[in-house]
């Protein structure tokens, strides 16, 4: 057995995290037990004591128990005990888009890489961010709590061709929510998409 399956398979264990249920850690208020040398890198990627975490089951298991609190900070909480991560862009990444309907009736669906399933609207509403070191579009949605998922660079292309213009606003509509862009992100639209956000690339696979 590996320090990875007694250290943080224990956790999980106090978590009670199973397969096909998420636990409650929104109700949870446990203490503050220290950092640990996790990170989930901007690809969506997981990683523990500098080494990718391979095992795509584990991997959900600790997406299914982490939080983002107000603090800004991203922790894996248990009912006894929560432990701070490090998070370098958002802790999901969205790797598959599905469009039906049009206009206002349009409803966009969206699966993450550890297997989340959200539909895009008032609960899990769309924001768009400018990266400032490349002036690329970034599209994040919102999964649950204040955990967001950014939307793969593929993704980001099926996206773009399902914006409209709505009264000088540009955005896409879904699920009876219009989600417009702001003028930064429309201006970082007209100068291109290959600048935009990491996606899957090689050696990268997230799906």
């Amino acid at each position: 057995m590996t320090h990875l399956d007694e250290g943080l398979g224990a956790l999980l264990a106090r978590a009670g995290a199973g397969a096909g249920r998420k636990p409650p850690v929104e109700r949870w208020n446990p203490p503050f037990c220290g950092d640990i040398d996790m990170r989930i890198a901007a690809n969506g990627s997981w990683h523990y004591l500098g080494s990718p975490i391979g095992r795509e089951a584990l991997v959900r298991l600790f997406a299914s128990v982490l939080r983002h609190d107000e603090d800004g900070c991203h922790y894996l909480v248990t009912p006894v005990e929560k432990v701070r991560i490090r998070v370098d862009d958002a802790p999901f990444l969205a790797v598959e888009l599905h469009a039906e309907g049009q206009g206002a009736a349009q409803r966009l669906t969206l699966r993450t890489s550890v297997g989340d399933v959200v539909v895009a609207g008032p609960d899990h509403r769309l924001r768009f961010v400018v990266e400032p070191e490349t002036g690329g579009l970034k599209p994040y949605v919102r999964v649950r709590g204040r955990l967001d998922a950014l939307l793969a660079r593929p993704l980001l292309y099926e996206l773009a061709g399902l914006f409209e213009d709505r009264a000088g606003e540009v955005g896409v509509w879904s699920d009876g929510v219009f989600f417009a862009l702001p003028p930064a992100a429309v201006a970082a639209l007209s100068g291109g998409l290959a600048e935009a956000g990491p996606g899957v690339g090689a050696g990268e696979s997230a799906a």
